[in-house]
This record gives structure tokens, sequence and C-alpha cells, in this order.
């Protein structure tokens, strides 16, 4: 199985950033989030693996999520890269090979 991996970046207000947040927990293919102020610098660094937010353990992430929330507040706007993974095989069609 090969994975394809990318990198995209948005930009939010600081008060939109824990809505933007708790709505890349949800997605199957985040992989880290990275909070920066608008100058780069990193706030949070949040990895995160594959089912780890199944079945209410968002309710685990809520004091980090208070933080993000905290933290942005005080900021106009912040940045938030995304890091995803998927994997390219299920894109593939099937082919059985030819003999």
């Amino acid at each position: 199985m090969a994975d394809k991996d990318w990198i995209e970046e948005i930009r939010v207000r600081g008060a939109e950033a824990v809505d933007r947040v708790k709505e890349l927990f949800a997605e199957g293919n985040v992989r880290k989030v990275v909070l920066k102020k608008e100058n780069g610098d990193i706030l949070f660094e949040l990895p995160l693996t594959a089912g780890v937010l199944a079945g209410g353990a968002v309710t685990l992430m809520a004091p980090v999520i208070a933080a993000i929330g905290a933290a942005a507040a005080f900021l106009a706007h912040v940045r938030i890269e995304i890091h995803r993974s998927e994997d390219e095989d299920d894109d593939e069609p099937n082919r059985e090979s030819e003999d």
C-alpha cells in the first residue's frame, strides 16, 4: 500500500480557529494539525492518529481545544497547517494479472 501525503494551509480569524480544528478532528485523513501565528511561529502542534477521535474521544481533546481557543482569542488571524494522508490504492482500479 502506498500513501499519498500532502500539506495544506488555511488562514482563519482567531475566533474561528476552534471550530475549524474541531472539524479537522472529525475528518479521517488528517494526521497532524499545526496552529501558527500570522508570522509563522508555532502555537500548537497536534498529532492525530487514525481512529483516535472515534467513540467520544473528542471529549478527551477538550482541554486542548480550550487551550487553542484561549491562544487564538488574542490573535486577529491564525494559520492552520493541515497534514493529510490518503491510501493511493483506494483510487486505483483492480488489475488482474494477464497470463
